[in-house]
């Protein structure tokens, strides 16, 4: 079946066709639901694609607020004929939930836990809830969902019950099917009803009260006695079988559990609107033991032996998924974790104690010590180590989609599923199959229960590449046939893999899914195209023949990406980390508003539909894409974060500097973008420029003016600058000059806007430390400026300008390998970003940047020894600092201060450099402060240092709490002036710093 949504069309305002009907069924949606109705062409464009190879445009888009009003979007859906589709995290990589449909968005509002009861060891949820969400609720009772998926922190039930997913705990207790009690659910012709395991007397008692319920269930009935037998011969009795729907639960040996055949059917036949799930007990504790073998396949053939010893984890990685890992730079630190081997297996055990967890793995080593060949293991103890491992594996797709020098890495055949004890022999043949097709991909998957999951660089823009592409799958389902494997063990079927259902189950199973859905969907409007009567894997292809984006000339040289911005623009896979809302910092504005639009994904998905032009239109002078990026604060934190190191913020500079290029930009562009020019002109009269800023009506004036939010208090011009005030104390071992006493090394201490013109203090904190640490402090010979605020705004030219003042003004100390500290996060991060980006292929510009500090890593690096400080902290790490050069060396150094101190995983403060200035932006801003950074300030005893080396952390801070922070240099300080104090640092002339920290 295809979808017809599109055989009567109009011509929208975007010039994408919509159904003749859509007008009429907008005004119906707004008259009869509480939600959000969305037809507009950035919403239908950025909802086009999912986590798959695939992309076709909705019809439009709603976010239901209530359950009654999924109801009721249903019903005015109904009475157009217009397709649904419903969608969760959109993490599906199938094509699944993407479709020429009414999309219905679940995960913004339908999002709650309706009632837990931990004595039954249930809970019921609505479809929207995200999985995390249940889990950590559970674990208050020391119970859990066994399926996790590698996205549990940001995938959502309703997704999973559509997918049938599964992920590493499933080996405890099976897939998503056998986790499920009953559903509430919807049919397109809009009978609601409760179903799940149904005896043979209410069977016959439904049947006989006739009704659409009773037609629905006499036809099941009907459907499982014709077909009963071939079902118990065709489903491959495997743990990790996904394809093709689960109408084996429709057999009396499995209690004709209704429930249970509409899990894994991918929207294709009802809609769920609330689930009941069983919950299970969750070991409280858990050992990880990691065997290293000579490859992957000998890893495979130890599955069986190994699943003997009842562990609640089994999880396989290749050496070519570390050796990317290494190539991307991700978690380097983690991967000296693992034994010596070229294919591991990470067993996890679970006990009531740890000894209880431990000493299962001590069997199990125990017996592999005695096997020829034994494998090299180690059992982790420490609980952050083990993290950090599960954090390895969980990162393989980001490992494997974008690894420089090598093509781009796509789904398409990522989680076959073979019998557990033939998994060796398959990965070996597999691999085969592979070199045949001259395809490359690392391995790694569920391995315990023989699930296989890769990315392959398939060549899609071609039609040669395509056939090659077909060619390949349908010999790798061949293959996984041949094992008595399923097609899919975790990701369900959409329309990659529904095409060769029939090589798996025969044409009569497949004919029976055909019947199954018919049953429940006459009308054929649910999820068209997918699973049943599906579309070719080859068609709707995202990258297809007629992809070919505009070429054209751009600020930043995206070096990652082969140069091209358009390569960037797919840089993003779906799989939707930035729709976190429980710890990291990507995304903020996600985090609080909940919109697809400000999640680092949506946005990602704007800028490729831009590029492409068939929707949203406009190019660079698109109103959607500048809408999309309006709330993000170009934190950098999805830079960080993101397992692919999708860079908004630099995208946003870029998108920016062409949006405006010719016209006026907002107020607050010139207001807070020019922020180094309007300081330097305040300087020469600050108490003046202060009396304006801070005085009303003045202040009021100015604001409104600037387009500053009037509820923000402006802050204080310095009545000297840094510069000043290091020109008049030599004593402190400051110089202007190029060039040192001779006495003690020399370094640049870099006065950025922030701290030269409001926050001196921290600048002669500095230079104090780094005196005492030994070395000559100079400053820079003019004022210089990186540009930070600039990229906020799209102002490259000038911020190119800028630097290349800078590579002017520094370059004998560029050559001579001149340390310099920076103070300001956001400075330091343009140096070792920015910088390199803009000037790709600069020498000078790479020399800069690798010579280039924060003041813990200089300090870390010539081996300081502060003073301990016996006093209780709070860290906030800024959002560039923690994306670009990481927290270690702080936390290192703080270490070093004896500080107890907390790290807070309060993700961004909220400011952003200029973001929380802005008057429209100012509820967002301080909405991601209350998350956690705001109630963790104000909890914290009037005793209690607040960190913040971020100019616009410590003032968010102050805004919003009263409490003054400070910067780390502060914080030595303090410790240097205790009585009786002194540090320590052995002689660093030694030390050499050119090329020494990578951009």
């Amino acid at each position: 079946m295809r979808s017809d949504a599109t055989s009567q069309v109009v011509r929208s305002r975007d010039s994408e066709p919509q159904p003749a009907y859509t007008p009429a069924l907008v005004q119906a949606l707004h008259d009869s639901i509480d939600g959000e109705v969305r037809f507009d062409a950035g919403t239908r464009g950025m909802y086009a694609v999912d986590s798959s190879n695939y992309r076709q445009v909705p019809i439009g888009v709603v976010i239901p607020r209530t359950v009654d009003a999924v109801v009721q979007t249903i019903a005015a859906c109904r009475r157009f004929g217009a397709p649904v589709v419903s969608r969760g995290g959109g993490t599906s990589l199938c094509g699944q939930t993407c479709n020429v449909a009414v999309v219905i968005d679940f995960s913004k509002y339908l999002r709650h836990i309706v009632s837990l009861d931990a004595q039954a060891q249930r809970a019921e949820v609505l479809p929207g809830l995200v999985l995390d969400d249940l889990r950590d609720a559970a674990e208050e009772h020391h119970l859990t969902f066994a399926p996790d998926p590698s996205t549990h922190n940001h995938n959502t039930l309703g997704g999973m019950i559509g997918n049938n997913s599964c992920g590493v705990h499933s080996l405890m207790a099976g897939k998503t099917v056998d986790n499920i009690e009953s559903l509430d659910i919807l049919t397109y012709d809009g009978l609601r009803m409760r179903v799940g395991p149904t005896s043979d007397e209410e069977l016959e008692q439904i049947i006989a009260e006739g009704g659409r319920r009773g037609e629905i269930y006499s036809r099941l009935r009907d459907l499982r006695d014709r077909y009963a037998d071939r079902i118990r011969d065709s489903f491959p009795a495997i743990p990790r079988r996904v394809s093709g729907y689960n109408l084996d639960q429709l057999l009396p040996e499995s209690g004709f559990n209704v429930a249970r055949a509409l899990v894994g059917t991918e929207g294709t036949c009802v809609t769920v609107l609330q689930a009941t799930c069983r919950l299970v007990p969750s070991p409280p504790s858990r050992s990880l033991l990691v065997l290293g073998y000579p490859d992957v396949y000998s890893a495979g053939d130890h599955v069986s032996d190994i699943l003997e010893y009842k562990p609640i984890g089994l999880e396989g990685i290749d050496d070519r998924l570390v050796e990317d890992m290494k190539a991307v730079g991700l978690h380097p630190e983690d991967l000296k974790l693992v034994p010596d081997g070229n294919g591991w297996l990470l067993v996890e055990f679970g006990g009531q104690t740890k000894a209880e967890a431990d000493s299962r793995a001590h069997q199990l080593m125990a017996a592999l010590k005695s096997v020829p060949n034994a494998p090299s293991m180690k059992l982790f103890d420490d609980p952050a180590e083990e993290k950090m491992l599960w954090t390895v594996r969980r990162s393989g797709l980001g490992a494997t989609a974008h690894v420089p020098n090598k093509a781009i890495t796509w789904e398409g055949w990522e989680d076959a599923s073979v019998p557990p004890d033939r998994l060796g022999d398959y990965l070996r043949d597999f691999r085969q199959l592979l070199e045949k097709f001259h395809y490359a991909c690392d391995l790694y998957g569920h391995f315990g229960q023989g699930c296989v999951h890769t990315r392959i660089d398939f060549g899609l823009e071609t039609a040669a590449g395509i056939e090659k592409f077909h060619d390949f799958l349908g010999e790798a389902a061949d293959l996984v046939v041949s094992y008595g494997g399923s097609l899919s063990g975790e990701h369900g079927d959409g329309q990659s893999k529904a095409e060769f259902l029939p090589r798996m189950f025969g044409e009569d199973i497949v004919q029976a899914f055909r019947e199954f859905k018919r049953i429940w969907d006459p009308d054929g409007r649910m999820n068209p195209g997918k699973v049943v009567d599906p579309y070719l894997p080859t068609e709707n292809l995202r990258i297809g023949t007629d992809y070919n984006p505009a070429i054209t000339p751009t600020h930043f040289r995206y070096p990652k990406d082969s140069g091209n911005f358009a390569r960037a623009s797919l840089r993003c896979v779906g799989v939707g980390d930035c729709r976190r809302h429980d710890s990291g910092t990507m995304c903020p504005s996600y985090m609080v508003t909940r919109e697809e639009l400000h999640s680092t994904r949506g946005r990602a998905r704007m800028l490729f539909e831009m590029l492409k032009g068939d929707v949203v239109k406009g190019g660079w002078r698109s109103k959607e894409m500048r809408a999309a990026l309006d709330l993000c604060l170009a934190c950098k934190g999805c830079k960080g974060d993101c397992p692919v190191n999708v860079d908004m913020a630099t995208y946003k500079a870029e998108f920016l500097s062409h949006h405006y290029a010719w016209r006026l930009r907002p107020r607050a562009a010139y207001a807070m973008g020019l922020i180094y020019w309007w300081a330097r002109l305040a300087s020469l009269v600050p108490r003046l420029a202060n009396g304006l800023a801070q005085t009303q009506p003045f202040a009021g004036w100015l604001k409104a003016l600037g387009g500053i939010a009037p509820q923000r208090a402006m802050p204080r011009f310095a009545a000297r600058t840094l510069r000043q005030r290091l020109s008049d104390a030599p004593a402190n071992g400051v110089s202007h000059e190029p060039r040192g006493n001779g006495q003690r090394p020399r370094l640049i201490l870099w006065p950025d806007t922030f701290t030269n013109h409001f926050l001196p203090e921290a600048g002669e904190a500095a230079a104090e430390v780094l005196r005492t640490a030994g070395w000559q402090v100079t400053l820079p010979p003019r004022p210089l400026c990186c540009g930070r605020p600039l990229y906020d705004f799209g102002m490259l030219t000038l911020a190119r300008r800028q630097w290349r003042q800078i590579l002017s003004e520094l370059k004998d100390d560029i050559e001579a390998g001149t340390p310099l500290v920076g103070l300001e996060p956001s400075c330091v991060a343009a140096f070792r970003d920015e910088l390199v980006n803009l000037f790709y292929g600069n020498e000078d510009a790479k020399r800069l940047s690798r010579q280039t500090f924060t003041l813990a890593e200089f300090l870390l690096k010539i081996d300081y020894r502060p003073p301990e400080l016996n006093r209780k902290a709070l860290v906030q790490g800024h959002c560039n600092h923690k994306a670009v050069m990481h927290m270690d060396k702080d936390v290192a150094l703080l270490k070093r201060l004896g500080l107890d101190f907390e790290v807070l995983d309060s993700g961004c403060c909220g400011l952003a450099g200029s973001f929380g200035f802005e008057a429209h932006k100012y509820d967002v801003s301080m909405q991601i402060g209350e998350r956690r950074l705001f109630p963790a300030v104000r909890q914290a005893a009037g005793d209690t240092l607040i960190i913040a080396d971020g100019f616009s952390c410590r003032e968010q801070i102050r805004h919003a709490t009263g409490r003054t922070a400070l910067h780390l240099a502060q914080v030595l300080q303090m410790a240097l002036q205790q009585p009786g104090s002194h540090a320590a640092a052995p002689p660093p002339a030694h030390i050499h710093f050119s090329n020494e920290v990578s951009p």
